[in-house]
């Protein structure tokens, strides 16, 4: 039961390549999950193969994370970057690919852990023609998505059967909070096998610097007033919300007030014209003097910037989870965050940070300022963050509890193969 073989799983990321920069176009907590899962998983005895799909001729097919976990890329449509929204009609030719690569292998992957309504495609497929069994994240749901955006896509439609589907015949849908789980039940199917596994962080990584280090590292005074967001710009990520509840804060005009808004963009792509939608907002209230935008922050300087901040800010219109709060939870860094789906789970109002409703500027200033004008709450707020991280949302941890649930999804594979050794 413990051999490299029968211990061999693939996760499916189509859209979110999990060997990519954090921070480029499309790249967020989704390419996150899987590489720290993968990565997690391995660690655990797991032959761990990520696929997603290639973009451009100059990347490479295989990238090897560990000895026993690496990314493999596919070509499926044109060698370049498509739209998430775009890319179902070239999933038949990642599934022909995925195929192929198994051939090539000799061998067949018996689970496949799926992320996102795209990749829960391609694993429906692979589940209807050789039986594998089908784990799936979905990271994000249309039914609660739609609900948030002026203009639906001609996707949708697609999306929200593809969605209802896969919750329906799928072994185990893997719900990455309490209220995640509830719109899966409300909003897509009653119908279904749910089970709750939350997101994880680098509890060593994250943590590992004080702030004051970090702010002289970063070139912050140490009496100044941090107000940080990081992310994709992204319209839904209520970037705006945060602009102009820092416009109203009533520390603003006291000169040791900085508002950070870290994040990459693409000129001419989707967050490029966000972030500069942003930057218009930003100057129209006449904050240049105190907000900066570092763009993308890489994994090695994210650290210091979660460590130097007096809050960390994640104003999103939904988020499934929110990566990013435990991020900031874990550099002992108070958050403010939308009263929506796993923010909810993640934060805990008044003990690790506070809750606001989203699109509400007036409720996020109220909270942010409640937080900075209390050095000595703000600290207890960060230690109780910091605690909750640690004890529930370690890489770790999650990898132990999905693996135990593919050791439970495959016991019957193993035992059938005892049988054959046996006879």
């Amino acid at each position: 039961m413990n051999s490299r073989t029968e211990r061999r799983i693939a996760l499916i990321s189509v859209h979110g390549d999990p060997a990519i920069e954090i921070g480029k176009e499309e790249a967020g907590g989704q390419n996150v999950y899987v590489r720290n899962v993968g990565e997690a998983l391995a660690d655990l005895g797991w032959q761990v193969d990520m696929f997603t799909r290639r973009v451009s001729e100059e990347q490479a097919e295989i990238v090897q994370h560990k000895e026993n976990c690496r990314t493999i890329r596919f070509s499926a449509g044109p060698l370049e970057f498509i739209p998430r929204d775009n890319l179902y009609i070239h999933l038949p030719e990642f599934v022909e690919h995925f195929l192929a690569f198994q051939k090539e292998n000799g061998y067949t992957y018996p689970l496949i852990h799926t992320n996102y309504w795209l990749s829960s495609w391609v694993g429906m497929q692979l589940k209807k023609i050789q039986g594998s069994q089908q784990v799936h994240t979905y990271h994000s749901l249309g039914a609660v998505k739609y609900n948030t955006v002026k203009t639906i896509p001609l996707i949708a439609t697609t999306r929200l059967a593809t969605e209802k589907e896969l919750l329906e015949t799928a072994q185990r849908v893997v719900a990455t909070s309490p209220q995640e789980k509830e719109h899966m039940r409300s909003l897509v199917s009653t119908k279904g096998n749910i089970d709750i596994i939350p997101c994880g962080t680098d509890i060593h990584r994250f943590g590992c610097v004080d702030r004051q280090t970090a702010r002289a590292q970063l070139g912050i005074a140490e009496d100044a007033q941090v107000v940080m967001y990081v992310g994709r710009f992204d319209h839904r990520k209520g970037i705006e919300t945060l602009v102009r509840a820092v416009a109203q804060s009533q520390f603003r005009d006291q000169g040791k007030l900085q508002l950070i808004i870290g994040g990459g963009s693409v000129p001419g792509q989707s967050d490029g014209i966000e972030r500069d939608r942003i930057e218009g907002i930003v100057k129209e209230l006449g904050m240049e003097d105190f907000t900066t935008f570092p763009g993308r922050l890489s994994q090695e300087i994210l650290p210091y910037y979660y460590a130097a901040a007096d809050v960390c800010v994640v104003p999103s219109h939904y988020e499934p989870f929110g990566l990013v709060a435990i991020e900031a939870m874990a550099s002992y860094t108070p958050v403010v965050a939308s009263d929506v789906g796993g923010l909810q789970f993640t934060v805990v109002d008044g003990e690790t940070g506070l809750l606001a409703p989203p699109e509400d500027h007036d409720a996020f200033a109220i909270a942010i300022d409640k937080i900075i004008s209390n050095p000595a709450w703000r600290n207890k707020l960060g230690e109780a963050a910091r605690k909750r991280v640690e004890n529930k949302f370690s890489w770790g941890g999650v990898a132990s509890q999905l693996s135990d649930l593919y050791l439970q999804l495959l016991q019957p594979t193993f035992q059938e193969k005892a049988m054959l050794l046996s006879s």
